[in-house]
């Protein structure tokens, strides 16, 4: 059992009456496939070991009362009459009533208790569990008998609609859809996807932060999603039916490279480059070559740095510092880049001087200690055993 489930149960004693609902929902990580998936590509993530829990009951009188644990605040509201909150955090959790109420079904007020354990600001999408988790829990509380995909797609729209950020559908689909031990290779397109063992006992997936935040993300991202379009629009002359980078072959790109504005071909290159990669990255996967999955994560991340351009000073000194260490089979940034994390694949028992070397090394480059997250990949969101 999650450590964290007992704690919450307790603290949803303390404020409620009854026995709740018990969720965990987890955070995730993207193992391959950046800056794929809005370009309608491939991409490979896994729900972890970091989680928030959810303790939840129904309640007669149509109040929301929230409870959360790590923040040590509450917010209440009643069913149907929500509204952006200062505290900004209720709102994640008012985005998702809102679309169960919005589609037409039968829920009631809730009283919950919530905390967990993922790295906020890392890149580990606490958000995406938030919605999937209560998501999960209205429907099973209430009986609405909604599939996987609909609680995913309602999650996400939450956070599109009411918390107002356009996110893709990656980091929702993994936290419903995840299992223990393997990572999902999932289109974004079609939305059809395969769970890929990813069963080495032996290694570690190790997340370090750069406790850089990213504000040029959001800009720069826009940009990005410009130049990619611009690819498309210009490649379009020549095949009508390209819809996203994801039609656009490698040699189709060569072929036209004189069309394309410089920035805007390298910038294409890369998208193509990594659907390849995550395709590649799932055949070594499937034959347990850890060693040629290490060495495409490396290879992404020569991408992101230098032809998608969205690496960081402190991202590279991270990766660069994890690649001396023995033992590590590949690093990379992780996410939107300027900032958040590098995920590394490491060999069990060079964990530890991974975390001293990589620590000491990019403190003496930056100035900063880094947080390292040595984390398993779990199962998706799910029902805890009663306490």
């Amino acid at each position: 059992m999650n450590a964290l489930v007992p704690v919450i149960a307790e603290r949803f004693g303390r404020h409620f009456p009854g026995k709740p609902l018990l969720v965990v929902s987890p955070g995730r990580v993207n193992l391959i496939g950046e800056h794929t998936d809005y370009n309608e590509g491939f991409v490979m993530p896994g729900a972890t070991d970091k989680s928030v829990i959810f303790a939840v009951a129904p309640r007669a009188d149509g109040l929301c009362h929230f409870v959360s644990r790590d923040f040590d605040q509450e917010y209440r509201c009643e069913l149907g009459q929500f509204h952006r909150s200062p505290l900004r955090w209720p709102d994640y959790l008012q985005g998702v009533l809102d679309q169960f109420v919005k589609a037409g079904h039968r829920i009631g007020g809730i009283s919950c208790v919530f905390g967990g354990d993922i790295p906020i600001g890392a890149g580990m999408s606490s958000s995406a569990a938030i919605e999937g988790g209560l998501a999960f829990a209205l429907n099973a509380l209430f009986g609405l008998r909604l599939d996987s995909l609909a609680l995913v797609k309602l999650a996400q729209r939450a956070e599109n609609e009411f918390v107002g950020v356009r996110c893709g559908i990656m980091d929702q689909f993994i936290n419903i859809h995840g299992r223990a031990r393997s990572v999902l290779k999932l289109d974004c397109r079609s939305l059809t996807y395969e769970h890929i063992p990813f069963e080495r006992e032996d290694l570690r997936v190790v997340i370090s932060d750069t406790l850089v935040r990213r504000e040029l993300a959001s800009s720069e991202y826009n940009v990005r999603r410009a130049q990619c379009e611009a690819g498309v629009s210009a490649l379009r002359a020549h095949d009508p039916a390209l819809r996203s980078l994801r039609d656009v072959s490698l040699e189709m790109l060569r072929d036209h490279r004189a069309e394309l504005d410089p920035v805007v071909y390298r910038r294409c290159e890369y998208v193509v480059r990594e659907n390849i990669r995550v395709g590649e990255a799932s055949a070594a996967l499937a034959r347990n070559d850890f060693a040629v999955f290490g060495g495409l994560m490396d290879q992404s991340h020569a991408g992101l740095r230098d032809d998608y351009e969205v690496s960081s000073p402190e991202l590279n000194a991270l990766v660069e510092a994890a690649r001396r260490v023995p033992g590590v089979l590949g690093s990379r940034m992780m996410g939107a880049g300027f900032g958040g994390c590098t995920i590394s694949l490491v060999e069990a028992g060079a964990v530890p001087e991974f975390e001293a070397r990589v620590a000491r090394d990019y403190e003496a480059e930056t100035g900063r200690a880094p947080k390292i997250h040595v984390i398993r990949i779990e199962a998706g969101t799910h029902a805890a055993e009663p306490v």
